[in-house]
């Protein structure tokens, strides 16, 4: 199947999880209170919908415009702008005669469950899967920058042992560059002197721009010998599985950064190299191709062979079941601020921040192009944590417009009159579309010119 359908699939199958539940965030508080709900819908129902069904006072059904879902709950002002309903006396089972607190209730139903939501998902991932990365102070000869663009945009090098980021020490290997794009300050140790530096504003920029070398940052590897393919030019130069390349024309080498600048500058050549093998040195002659390359496959065959071989260390963690519930917890706290990091920088021009904000084709393109439940999970878990803050940002026509007004209600003792209501629901529909494609229409730009 098609990496692109299988992406397809995946993107429909968690939107369709989180709008439901959503919904029914709004849905379960305002039946509690005795609200009517006159429809619940996934996806729009704009002229006409792909099916629906009536049980009791509410029509259930599915719209043919994926854009979202929604609950249309009696005597509210929402999406529907249903002004005929508004103009008659308000009913006891209607959202506008239920005190304040009860349709504050209702109105956070729905990101109360996105958030509850993601922690669940992380629970069941860390309960079911552990944790497992490569511990970040075990790296024996520091890290190793592979995009030098990059790593100089940072004012990190090969070598850096990177220590902290604004003051959090750094435990996991691949939360690096995660953690340095939502920072501020990053601090190194370099030749055993420690070195605080400011992370560039436009970083961010600086990142999107390379989005192929993006994850710049990894550990050192050794040049350890894996396989040697019949097609190599040193098939039968006496290279073996498990060969250690420790010398190249009398320079001492270990790591493949280190080995890459040789092999580069001697092209089309054979050199003289020797090798480590089972504790003993070896010399050989081997070909470098026209392209700088020995032909030959590299490294250990598992993550445990780098830690045995003292290398770094792999840390596994692995929880019980009530382990895994403060583990889930925290991961839903630490996506969500890190989410709203990344909106700040968004919202400052200075970071370029705002090219890289997405659609759909973005939020699709963060699923994997095969099937596999854990990051499928992860990812909805990831969405989900994104529904519930922009749903909870205080724009009329969001849930957040809503809670506004009703905080403001409960304040001051004043009701925002239906007329002012209805304005404000009809700017925040066309802030809401301007959004829309300002985020679908970054998407195309990206598809054409990138």
């Amino acid at each position: 199947m098609s990496p692109i359908i299988i992406k397809t699939i995946q993107f429909f199958l968690s939107l369709s999880i989180l709008i439901v539940l959503h919904e029914l965030g709004h849905f379960i508080p305002a039946k509690y209170f005795k609200t009517r709900v006159e429809k619940f819908y996934l996806f729009f129902d704009v002229k006409f919908s792909l099916f629906k069904k009536k049980i009791g006072e509410t029509e259930y059904g599915i719209g043919w415009l994926p854009l979202g879902g929604y609950v249309k709950i009696s005597g509210m002002i929402d999406e529907s702008m249903d002004k005929e309903a508004m103009a008659e006396e308000p009913k006891e089972w209607e959202f506008r005669s239920k005190p304040a607190w009860q349709r504050l209730i209702i109105m956070l139903g729905g990101v109360t469950v996105n958030f509850i939501l993601a922690v669940i998902i992380f629970i069941g991932l860390a309960f079911a899967y552990g944790e497992q990365y490569v511990a970040n102070d075990s790296l024996k000869d520091g890290i190793w920058v592979t995009d030098t663009t990059l790593g100089n945009a940072l004012g990190v090098q090969t070598g850096d042992k990177i220590l902290a980021v604004d003051g959090k020490r750094i435990e996991a290997l691949n939360s690096i560059v995660p953690e340095v794009v939502y920072g501020e300050q990053i601090t190194i140790e370099r030749n055993g002197q420690k070195i605080e530096k400011e992370i560039p504003v436009d970083f961010i920029e600086t990142i999107s721009n390379n989005k192929e070398n993006a994850r710049f940052i990894s550990q050192r590897s050794p040049f350890i010998i894996k396989g040697i393919p019949e097609n190599s030019p040193n098939i039968n130069t006496g290279f073996e599985k498990g060969d250690a390349l420790v010398e190249i024309e009398g320079t001492a080498v270990e790591y493949l950064d280190q080995v890459s600048p040789l092999l580069e500058v001697n092209k089309g050549k054979t050199v003289n190299v020797v090798v480590e093998r089972n504790g003993t040195t070896l010399p050989l002659l081997a070909k470098i191709s026209d392209e700088g390359k020995v032909g030959v496959s590299l490294g250990f065959d598992s993550l445990e062979d780098y830690e045995k071989a003292g290398y770094f260390k792999v840390k596994q963690l692995d929880y019980t079941f009530l382990e895994s519930i403060p583990a889930g917890w925290d991961k839903g706290v630490k996506t969500l601020t890190d989410y709203i990091k990344g909106m700040k920088k968004i919202f400052n021009p200075d970071t370029g921040a705002y090219k890289e904000v997405g659609g759909f084709a973005a939020i699709g393109g963060m699923f994997p192009d095969t099937w596999n439940w854990p990051q499928f999970w992860a990812t909805t878990a990831f969405i989900s944590i994104i529904l519930a803050f922009m749903n909870i940002l205080p724009i009329p026509a969001l849930d957040g417009g809503h809670v506004m007004f009703l905080l403001y209600e409960m304040i001051t003792g004043r009701k925002p009159s239906d007329k002012f209501l209805e304005y404000a629901q009809v700017t925040g529909f066309f802030i809401l579309i301007a959004l829309l494609l300002f985020a679908n229409g970054n998407d195309v730009y990206k598809l054409i010119f990138k």
